[in-house]
């Protein structure tokens, strides 16, 4: 299958990374094409920036629309995933819903750290329905662009506040931000808590969802919009809105 990981912000280190972490999960058969917007912020840390980084992303969809088996999106925020879901034939995975309910499924109640805040983590996470498994989220002093420079050096943050989380009840601990892909997989052996990647689990269910050839709602509200007009987007997002 031909699986597209999609950033939705344009630090190109990040996408690799990501995709890194993508190749690692997918199945044999399973082909990552890992993808960078065109425009949009280079990190997303605020609501504005995840509202342009939102066109960003759909502008980059539609582009490979009809050409891939799935989408994962690698972005923590999983910015723009009703409307992505809803614009593509194929099914659509954000990182940070797919690590949300892979806890689910392996736990009861879930942790989540994170670099910087970690209030639009708490937003996403009460919008995919799961605040009441959220034992607690963490955030510590340092950047998207730190983790991606120095791993090890945040790792060495993230550690007590892993345990902190596992103390609290949570079962499992989401590694939340795409700049920490791929990290849980040489950290697990420094915590006795199951960490969960979002790129690997999101490929997976990805997979899963791709192999049951669900067709897509052509009714509903997430039946792909037709018949719309726009001014200004580029000519592949302005056909699949128009068709």
């Amino acid at each position: 299958m031909r699986l597209l990981l999609a950033n939705a912000n344009t630090t190109e280190a990040i996408t690799q990374l990501c995709a890194a972490a993508a190749r690692a999960a997918a199945a044999s058969g399973t082909q990552v094409i890992p993808a960078t917007p065109r425009f949009g912020p280079a990190v997303i840390s605020s609501r504005v920036e995840d509202a342009i980084a939102a066109h960003g992303l759909l502008d980059l969809l539609a582009g490979y629309a009809g050409q891939v088996d799935a989408v994962v999106l690698a972005v923590s925020l999983d910015t723009a995933l009703e409307a992505a879901r809803q614009l593509m034939p194929c099914p659509v995975v954000g990182m940070t819903e797919a690590a949300c309910f892979t806890a689910c499924l392996s736990g009861g109640r879930f942790g989540l750290v994170t670099v910087g805040g970690v209030e639009s983590y708490r937003d996403r996470i009460t919008a995919h329905g799961l605040a009441g498994r959220l034992a607690g989220l963490a955030g510590v002093a340092a950047s998207a662009q730190d983790a991606v420079r120095d791993p090890e050096a945040i790792a060495a943050l993230l550690l007590p506040e892993i345990e902190r989380l596992a103390a609290q009840g949570a079962d499992s601990v989401i590694l939340g931000g795409a700049a920490m892909a791929g990290m849980a997989a040489w950290l697990q052996a420094r915590t006795q808590v199951p960490l969960l990647d979002g790129i690997a689990c999101a490929v997976k269910q990805a997979e899963a969802l791709a192999a049951l050839g669900l067709p897509k709602a052509t009714t509903g509200s997430f039946a792909a919009p037709r018949g719309r007009d726009t001014l200004g987007l580029s000519p592949a997002l302005a056909a699949l809105l128009k068709r």
